[in-house]
């Protein structure tokens, strides 16, 4: 289970464009430039705000590899089944919608 170090869950999560990062991460480790790509309408500032914010929170992971060249990325915490369980539920339901 997920244990958030700060602030309340729902809060973090209703924050815009958590959850369009959120359901990227999904699909495996993405780095900031590829999310910012993946995501319309979403500023770099806010982007990396949205990210220090979950990091901070303990929902998602960030790793450097050291390169060369350096490369940051991004992944859901382990272990995050509840959240996973409960995102893609959510992306089915959105998908039914914009049909």
């Amino acid at each position: 289970m997920i244990r958030l170090r700060q602030g309340d869950p729902l809060e973090l999560l209703d924050r815009r464009w958590s959850p369009q990062v959120l359901v990227r991460l999904l699909d495996g480790p993405q780095r900031c430039a590829q999310l910012a790509a993946d995501i319309p309408g979403v500023s770099r500032r806010m982007l990396t705000e949205r990210l220090r914010e979950l990091e901070a929170a303990g929902i998602i992971v960030r790793h450097v590899d050291a390169g060369p060249p350096i490369s940051v990325s991004y992944a859901l915490a382990e272990p995050a089944d509840e959240l996973e369980a409960a995102l893609r539920a959510l992306k089915a339901w959105a998908a039914t919608k914009a049909s």
